[in-house]
């Protein structure tokens, strides 16, 4: 087992060697924060050119759907060749540190299970991050829509186009979160002389929320109609959005709980020995 540790860990370092200049490039312009292995993907591209992986899986898909809430769609491509690049790494990585806990170790059916759990967490945890990401982002989207909304329907009823208030909103607002970069790049594109449906129907895809899709319905319908029933329609929406906001945010408190519930008990054990080992120390002495 040690000579497979030592075989295993040079040739990890002659493929990221091999690789380092040719992707240098492509890794370059990886988000740190999504890649933290971002110095040895090139070992992971290495890989994927050898086996001439094409990207064209049922799974490939399902991550690239992710990918494309989360970057540009220039980016698609290289982040996803970026993001197995990141799993092979996680793999390599988790097989040699089973060949080195081999070598303190018997081969036995113990360390098969071992063995096939670290693998199999390298792979679920790689993806898990960028599930999350996804998650978190739409999370986000959620928890600004409701005061978008509010400041669009009194922006409206003061006289205001939907795509003037939406444009005054980009403007006035300093928060950069996913909500409002993706309302700046819809204003951008309506400004660059694309057609406002498409505009905010592609503002509808890139956010991907069951909210922003049905508000987004009901904006392009009455865009044909004029304001004139649109501020009684932002008022019950604005309504329902903020109910949903209080259920998100009472959810999140019930997670919150859930959480707290591990160092709870840790502390309670902590003072149940504190206060119950002299009594234990003292019945002994008797």
């Amino acid at each position: 087992m040690l000579i497979a540790f030592i075989s295993f860990s040079v040739m990890i370092l002659l493929t990221f060697l091999i690789s380092r200049g040719k992707y240098s490039d492509l890794v370059k312009g990886a988000d740190g924060s999504m890649f933290r292995f971002r110095a040895v993907l090139p070992v992971g591209l290495y890989v994927l050119d050898i086996i001439w992986y094409r990207h064209s899986t049922e799974y490939d898909k399902r991550l690239l759907s992710a990918i494309m809430e989360l970057t540009e769609p220039r980016q698609w491509h290289n982040h996803l060749r970026l993001h197995w690049a990141y799993k092979i790494v996680f793999l390599l990585l988790a097989f040699l540190f089973i060949t080195f806990i081999g070598i303190f170790s018997r081969p036995d059916a113990g360390f098969i299970i071992f063995a096939c759990a670290i693998i199999a967490g390298a792979c679920y945890f790689s993806d898990k991050e960028l599930f999350d990401r996804v998650r978190v982002r739409r999370t986000s989207i959620r928890l600004d829509f409701p005061d978008f909304v509010s400041k669009l329907m009194l922006l409206v009823n003061a006289g205001m186009t939907v795509t003037r208030a939406c444009e005054r909103i980009a403007s006035d607002t300093v928060k950069d979160t996913p909500l409002y970069r993706e309302l700046h790049l819809a204003i951008q594109d309506i400004k660059s002389g694309k057609p406002e449906h498409c505009a905010y129907e592609e503002f509808a895809k890139r956010c991907r929320t069951p909210e922003i899709t049905r508000f987004i319905s009901v904006i392009l319908q009455n865009l044909r109609k004029g304001n004139s029933e649109i501020v009684p329609i932002l008022r019950v929406f604005a309504m329902e959005c903020w109910e949903m906001r209080k259920n998100t945010a009472r959810r999140f408190g019930e997670e919150a709980s859930t959480k707290m519930l591990l160092p709870l008990m840790l502390m309670f054990l902590a003072i149940l020995l504190i206060i119950g080992t002299p009594a234990v120390l003292a019945l002994r002495n008797i």
